[in-house]
This record gives structure tokens, sequence and C-alpha cells, in this order.
């Protein structure tokens, strides 16, 4: 009989009317990794706020160790021993390590006095149980994010948690941190830890997870063994339509070869890289890799004009060109879609037709008159174009899915008429059949003619897209792959 630590039964939960879980069935057994995946909206984060007490279901019951509850609370949750970690982390960057390590113990136990000699003590054996090496003084804003990412994890094993539950935790992480943090979850399973990792990235979840549960539209729709999945099966069940992710066959029709590149880069320097040369011919989907600090988001706020570059040049279709400014760019038919569309991609309170046409307010300006009709018909037509899901593109554009709204911040600059399309992090926090939609716009940008260069360190995301990659490392160009030799084996050899 296998041994089950959480079984949830026939759980519901609405609101307003709206059934974001419906008879939701979820079980995971002791001591192993289940993910738990689904599509933005699908029901994973109301699913988890269940277990953690921090929303109770309508209905529906949730076994934990044995024993069945009708509803959980935070509290409740943690003296159970479950722990959930967010996307944002919820650590308290003011507070010290040890400070940190402490405060849900401390809070959930109405701790009046403060042992600071025990809870070090305390700290030290949670820190060499996962062989940590941080100063236990230090405020953890002075940290990078893997490291808060480890201490909440820590803060976890410190409230003597037996089922941790991780969401998202790779996002903002470097290839080399998110194979330490494997590691550390390997090492919580050998010790008997169970672990629900919630996550959009298919090669992470085949490469940590003995299980998964699927959810589509507030239901399960799968569950069993992570390996009997194929890659056509999963994202099946997750969006619901037969799609493929198999790369691109038709480049060598596409790449305009006979003719100038769209850019040329010749030993640009600027802030945080140097002496970079590349080109991207018309048709072409160029790949820039590395790790976080490699220098790639730099290089393409310089191309765009965000910062200026110290030496170098830049070229278009042969012939040189000055950018001094993100103006300068637009008007020599570059546009950049950011990394972070939520701060420097998006204003998210107003309207998704006011992002849509923001950059290019002038083509719908008669004599210092807006033109609405015009600017409706515009954005009207982008969300049809670039299959935007929405009732109405007078909404905000908060109240779209991550993916949703990344297709927003894409006809934002498509609507300049780009020639040359840069995008930083294209995919980041996107699930998969958004992530689709995205991969065939670019593809189809490309054989329309436009240049794409794709800035990424989803080395999976490369392979898929690109037909050539740049690898870039501490501020270089260490080399360059063709499309032959573009393997997730060999970039990784690359951005070490």
């Amino acid at each position: 009989m296998e041994d089950y630590i959480l079984n949830c039964k026939g759980i519901n939960k609405s609101f307003g009317g709206v059934h974001a879980l419906n008879n939701v069935d979820l079980r995971v057994k002791r001591g192993e990794v289940h993910c738990l995946a689904g599509e933005n909206g699908c029901g994973k984060s109301t699913i988890i706020k269940a277990i953690s007490g921090f929303q109770p279901q309508d209905s529906g019951t949730i076994e934990f160790n044995g024993k069945v509850y009708d509803s959980l609370s935070p509290v409740l949750s943690i003296d159970l021993g479950i722990q959930v970690i967010y996307q944002d982390l919820s650590v308290f960057p003011n507070l010290t390590v040890q400070e940190n390590l402490a405060i849900n113990t401390v809070l959930s136990h109405k701790t009046k006095i403060y042992n600071h000699k025990q809870q070090r003590e305390i700290a030290k054996k949670v820190m060499e149980t996962l062989n940590l090496d941080l100063d236990l003084d230090v405020r953890v804003e002075q940290l990078p994010v893997a490291s808060k990412q480890l201490i909440a994890i820590a803060r976890a094993l410190y409230a003597k948690a037996n089922f941790l539950i991780l969401d998202e935790p790779t996002t903002a992480l470097t290839r080399k941190e998110v194979d330490r943090l494997f590691e550390l979850i390997r090492g919580l399973k050998e010790n008997g830890m169970t672990v629900l990792f919630v996550s959009h990235k298919l090669d992470e979840m085949y490469e940590i997870s003995d299980s998964i549960t699927i959810m589509r539209s507030g239901e399960a729709v799968f569950t069993g063994d992570m390996k009997s999945l194929s890659e056509e099966d999963f994202t099946h069940y997750m969006t619901g339509r037969d799609i493929s992710m198999a790369n691109d066959s038709n480049a060598d029709l596409r790449i305009k070869r006979d003719s100038k590149p769209a850019l040329e880069v010749e030993n640009l320097s600027g802030a945080g890289f140097r002496n970079v040369s590349f080109s991207v011919q018309h048709g072409e989907i160029l790949g820039i890799t590395g790790q976080l600090g490699s220098g790639r988001s730099e290089l393409c706020n310089t191309i765009f004009g965000i910062t200026r570059a110290t030496g170098g040049a830049i070229k278009r279709d042969g012939n040189e060109i000055k950018i001094h400014s993100v103006n300068d760019a637009i008007n020599n038919g570059i546009a950049l879609v950011p990394e972070d569309r939520l701060t420097e991609g998006l204003f998210l309170p107003i309207s998704i037709m006011e992002n849509i046409t923001l950059v290019n307010y002038a083509e719908f300006t008669k004599k210092a008159l807006l033109d609405t009709d015009a600017q409706e018909k515009n954005s009207s037509e982008w969300v049809q174009e670039i299959h935007v899901k929405t009732d109405d593109h007078l909404l905000p554009v908060q109240t779209l899915s991550g993916g949703n709204q990344q297709k927003v911040a894409l006809a934002k600059w498509l609507s300049t008429h780009p020639k040359v399309l840069i995008l930083n992090g294209p995919t980041v926090g996107v699930d998969i059949g958004a992530k689709y939609d995205i991969y065939q716009l670019l593809r189809d940008l490309a054989s329309n003619g436009m240049a794409v260069v794709v800035a990424s360190d989803d080395l999976a995301e490369v392979v898929r897209l690109c037909d050539r990659t740049i690898v870039m490392r501490g501020g270089t160009m260490t080399g360059e792959i063709s499309k032959s030799d573009l393997s997730v084996e060999n970039l990784t050899k690359a951005i070490m």
C-alpha cells in the first residue's frame, strides 16, 4: 500500500462564482519530489493556499500524515511541518540571516522572550545540515538571490518542516545555482523530506521530479510518474491542445544570407561588457546566452540606447549608426522587449490598448489631437494578431496572465515596425502554452524578414528557438555555437 503524506480529496474553491478548484484530488507520496504543473490561472496557487491554510477550501478534505482535516489554518499547517517558499521568497531583507531563520518559529509559537544563544545553536545546526556557509549576522538584503533562496529553505528546516512546497524556485537563478538547489533538494529527499515542486520549466521537472500532477482550468487532469510523460503528452495535458515544441526546420529558407546583415556589432564595449562582435541576418534568430552577470543584458541595453557604448560600432544593413538614446534605436528600426515586463515593459494599471500604442502615439495624433478610433483599431488588430486572451482590450493589462502580458509587451514594440527585434528573457514566468505561441510568433516574424535576437539563460529555449548563439561569460564573448552543435550539454559547458 502506498504511503501518502498528503492526500487532498475533492477540493473545491470558488471566488465570486468562478470555480478556481473543481473537485481536485492531489496525492503526494512520502519522501518524493512531486511536481505540480499547469498554466497560469489553472489553480496551482489556490490548492497551495488551501494546503498552507492561507485560504481554506470551500469543500473537500485534506489528509496529512494520516489525519483528516476539513480545513487548515496557517499556524496548524506550520505545526504539521508544512512550509511554503514562494517565488518572492518572503524573506525579511532588514533582518540578519539568524533572525530570518528564527522568525517563523518565534511568531507561530508566540515566543515572548527571544533566546539568542539557543536560537544561534539551532541556526548553526541547520546550516551544517544543508552544508551552507553563510554569516549568520549579515543582513539578508546584502545577499544574492540564490542565497536568499537557500535561507528560505533553511528557515523551513529550522521550523522542523517535513513537507516543503517550492513555488517557481529557479526563476531568478543561474544554471550553477539551480544545480546547487537541486543537489540540496536531493539531499533533503534522502533524509525523508517530501517536496512539492512548482515550475514552468519542463527540463527541470524531468530532472528533479519523481511524479507529477498537471492542472488545467481548476481541475487535476493527470497524475502519474514523471518519466512516463512524453513532451507531447505533457503539453497536451497542460494546454488541452496538441502542440509541438520541435525545432524549426525552415531556418535555411528564411535566413537572407545573400544580403548585408540586419545588425552588426563590432568590438562594442559598455557597462558590464567589452569588445563584443557579432552579426545577425534578416530572417535569422540569433541567441545570446550566458549566466546572470555575463553581460548579455547590458549588451542588449546598450544596443537599444538605454546605456551608452564606451567603444566600438553598431551597423544596420551595412551602415554605421549612432545610438545615444532609445529614440535613436527606434528611429533605426531596433526594438527591445526588456527582461522584466512588470517593472520595465508595461504600465500595469493602464489598459492593454494604451500599453500597445504607447510608443507610437504619433501615429494616432493629428494636430495635437489623439485619434482614439485609430488607436483602438490598431490595438484590436494587435490583440488578434498575437492571440492575446482578453475579453476587452480596454481592461488594465494587470488583469492578464503572465503569458498574455508578455504578448502585450511584444505587441507594444512590434507596433514600431522594427527591422531588428531584441528580446531579453522572452518567456520568463510564461506557461508552456504561451511559450509555444511566442516561439511561433518569433519564427513567423523571422520568416517575414525580421532579424530576431534572443538573450536568455534558458538553455532549452536557446536550443529550441535559435539558429545559432553567441556565448558570454564575465562580460566578454567567449564563443559562438552553430545550429548543428546547439545542445543543452554543449551550452552548459560553454557558459560555465
